[in-house]
């Protein structure tokens, strides 16, 4: 066999292994962070011996990498790699396949399809002052990592904080990724309030996946 084919073989085999939406769930879990496998598992709503099961085929195909602290199994991601190619098949899927347009008409909030901002437009803001950003994640996963100068505000304490924010600014608020929906619940209640307000488009990974800056820890 030739050797291209057989470099062929094996990107079949790193393919199929994504072929599976439990899989890519439990790529995205990972994205935010180190996690345990019955973490992972009350996540993705999959039992222990499936989530163990997906988690070995995706180490197998050099997706994840396992450490052992006692008797739990903890899984990372090999490198951000992985992040840009789920962004790279997310927008492919977006844009070839209408079933997935209808389903994020069908149920993402539309008074928000043409306000999100880039991070090549964020960037700037940041750099100039002229934006706020908060993150809406629960704090474990901010501490693991979050743009550079990010409030950690998570969704369910945004209500009574909101006095600590600057009304005369511009707020940015993102969470996991494009298809979490707690930057979309954060927008419209700020803007309920008076806040001018916008979602980032991407989420954390995507961010830290094109090396803009990001810190690990509290603020």
């Amino acid at each position: 066999m030739e050797p291209k084919r057989l470099v062929f073989e094996q990107l079949a085999r790193v393919a199929k292994a994504l072929g599976q939406a439990g899989r890519l769930e439990l790529l995205e879990a990972l994205s935010q962070g180190e996690r345990g496998v019955d973490e992972l598992a009350h996540i993705t709503g999959l039992s222990i011996a499936n989530t163990s099961h997906h988690l070995q085929t995706l180490r197998e195909s050099g997706f994840v990498t396992s450490r052992k602290s006692g008797v739990q199994v903890y899984y990372r991601l090999t490198g951000d790699e992985v992040i840009v190619l789920l962004a790279a098949l997310r927008s492919m899927g977006e844009r070839h396949m209408a079933e997935i347009g209808q389903i994020v008409r069908e149920h993402f909030p539309s008074e928000d399809a043409d306000a999100p901002i880039s991070h090549k437009e964020l960037l700037p803001l940041l750099r100039g002052g002229k934006a706020t950003v908060v993150d809406v994640r629960p704090e474990r996963e901010y501490l693991a990592g979050h743009v550079k100068g990010a409030l950690s505000i998570p969704l369910e304490q945004l209500a009574r904080r909101l006095t600590s924010l600057p009304k005369g600014r511009e707020i940015v608020a993102y969470c996991r990724g494009p298809y979490c929906l707690l930057a979309f619940e954060a927008v419209r209640e700020l803007r309920r309030h008076g806040f001018r307000a916008r979602r980032l488009h991407d989420g954390f990974p995507e961010w830290k996946a094109h090396r803009l800056p990001f810190s690990s820890g509290p603020a």
